[in-house]
């Protein structure tokens, strides 16, 4: 493992995290997008603003948080119409391997310049979040239903179970948990706002600490016990305590090992399980009161009270459709597998002050000055294994490692192994498939920060995206394929991957069409936004 030296330590497992957000949420801050904000009360700086915390995406973040923030999300939905598929699933995965660790700009790629995580989602309940209008919701239930844009939908929040690959830098600044082992963290994302009033989480609370914010984080590595190693919830989390991932206590997997992870819904709360199959080692965490898992209490200005409430987060629906969506979220997620892409651009010169890249971007065959979404970067010396130097906020110029056909090829010395998952399998004995799979990507919500797509009326949106220089096509966009891996039919996200890969829906031309969103709006009325593109089809995946 490479070490860092002094420059590092300051970084690494202190409060530090919190001034590196702020400074590069603002260095990223970009041009605001011509969909009018709805604010009514000044936002504040957010963990979830800034360049390296990996949230939700909310539908309209410039009503949220002042400016464009957001990440680049194409996803694989599933649909099932048996009781329990929205609360009770399991899947089987393969965990990546990298290439050798000396890098070659533009040549050799890794996971973590990919995507800083994978992640399995679900919706919760959580009746201190958005919409803030009603004060109930019945756990694994489908009567949360409502029709879109119904301010009378219970409180909810997005639970992302996120996995973390190795080799750059050090949880809790950046995104791995070691230089060659990949950890896995229960990710519970809420939003403190009221759609109607227009009215968010008073501005005091929102700073309190570096999980707080409008858009605040309940944070948990799963562990080999099952208890978090200190506090998940957003007004007592420590950068150190829980956010440094102790190898005693944090549950941690080896490239190519095979393993499950359950889903299912306990008396006192979602239940996350990782077993790696290859090691025998298991890993959890139960979104529960007695782990520390707690709501922040609604209360906006002029209030300054900031009060964390013990909560159990439970699922929200019984089934999952088209109609048991996440209202506050840009896509409309509820079971998905999704790989968050678009979160490192090389940098050759690091400003150390402000973590922002003061020469040129792109690898060595694409250099180019840097521009503003360049921030949270990091030296080559900050590296845990493969030292090269980077940004790691989000790429919204689409020119970063995610837009270049970097992605698993077949070629081991180059290119990392495919990220293989299966479909989830839900029933009782978890051995019922889902009938329909939903492509779906935000690219609309991304390239309206460009002024290229016009959510309002769709035009200019498009599956390949615009970069920011001079709005040419990006190089490339990731898509999802299917083959055989763990005993039948798996997933991978990249592109056409040789040895595997056997449909790959036609590319981009997969996530279908313009899907226009509806949003409770101010004083009860709606919005509408093209967010995403999605398409749904039969599974083909079903046993």
């Amino acid at each position: 493992m490479r070490t860092s030296g002094k420059s590092i330590s300051l970084m690494l497992g202190t409060l530090a995290s919190v001034a590196i957000l702020a400074l590069a949420m603002t260095a990223g801050a970009a041009t605001p997008v011509r969909v009018r904000s709805q604010a009514t009360t000044p936002p504040v700086t957010s963990v979830c603003a800034g360049a390296k915390f990996l949230c939700t995406e909310v539908a309209d973040s410039e009503s949220v948080f002042g400016h464009y923030v957001g990440h680049d999300e194409p996803s694989v939905l599933f649909y099932s119409d048996k009781a329990g598929s929205g609360n009770r699933m399991a899947y089987s995965g393969i965990i990546p391997k990298d290439p050798p660790a000396n890098p070659i700009p533009g040549k050799r790629s890794y996971n973590f310049q990919l995507y800083p995580a994978f992640w399995y989602g679900m919706a919760l309940c959580d009746t201190q979040s958005y919409p803030e209008t009603v004060s109930t919701c019945a756990p694994d239930s489908n009567s949360n239903i409502r029709a879109a844009g119904d301010p009378s939908h219970p409180g909810t929040a997005f639970m992302e179970l996120q996995f973390y690959p190795p080799g750059y830098v050090q949880q809790f600044d950046g995104f791995s948990c070691s230089g060659t082992q990949w950890c896995v963290a229960m990710n519970i994302d809420s939003l403190s706002s009221n759609p109607v009033t227009g009215k968010a989480l008073n501005a005091s609370c929102q700073a309190t600490g570096p999980l707080t914010g409008v858009e605040y984080v309940n944070f948990a590595y799963l562990t080999k016990n099952g208890s978090p190693q200190g506090p998940p919830n957003p007004i007592n989390f420590d950068p150190v305590a829980s956010g440094k991932p102790d190898p005693a206590k944090v549950l941690f997997l080896n490239p190519g090992d095979h393993y499950t992870v359950t889903l299912h819904d306990t008396e006192h709360g979602l239940r996350t399980v990782v077993h790696d199959s290859t090691t025998g080692v298991t890993g959890s965490m139960t979104a529960s009161a007695a782990n520390g898992f707690g709501q922040i209490k609604y209360a906006p200005s002029p209030s300054t009270e900031c009060t964390n409430i013990p909560y159990d987060f439970h699922p929200m629906y019984s089934t999952s459709s088209t109609k048991t969506t996440t209202p506050w979220a840009a896509a409309t997620y509820n079971i998905a597998f999704d790989t968050e892409i678009g979160h490192f651009d090389y940098c050759t010169t690091v400003d150390p002050a402000t973590f922002g890249c003061t020469d040129t971007e792109g690898a060595r065959r694409n250099l180019e000055p840097t521009d503003s979404d360049d921030a949270g970067c990091f030296p080559a010396a900050a590296s845990t294994l493969v030292p090269v130097s980077g940004c790691l906020g989000t790429n919204a110029g689409f020119d970063g490692t995610s837009y270049l056909r970097d992605w698993p090829n077949g070629n081991r010395n180059l290119t990392p192994t495919p990220t293989i998952f299966t479909s989830p399998l839900t029933g009782q004995e978890y051995d019922t498939n889902y009938s329909r799979v939903g492509f779906n990507t935000d690219l609309p919500r991304l390239e309206s920060d460009l002024e290229t797509c016009d959510r309002a009326t769709g035009q200019g949106c498009s599956l390949i995206p615009p970069t920011d220089d001079n709005n040419k096509p990006a190089a490339f966009y990731p898509y999802y394929t299917s083959g055989q891996a763990l005993g039948g039919c798996a997933w991978a996200p990249g592109q056409n991957v040789p040895g595997f890969t056997q449909n790959d829906y036609g590319k981009n031309a997969q996530y279908g069409d313009l899907l226009k969103v509806t949003y409770p709006g101010l004083g009860g009325g709606t919005v509408q936004y093209f967010n995403d593109f999605q398409k749904i089809i039969p599974n083909p995946c079903k046993r």
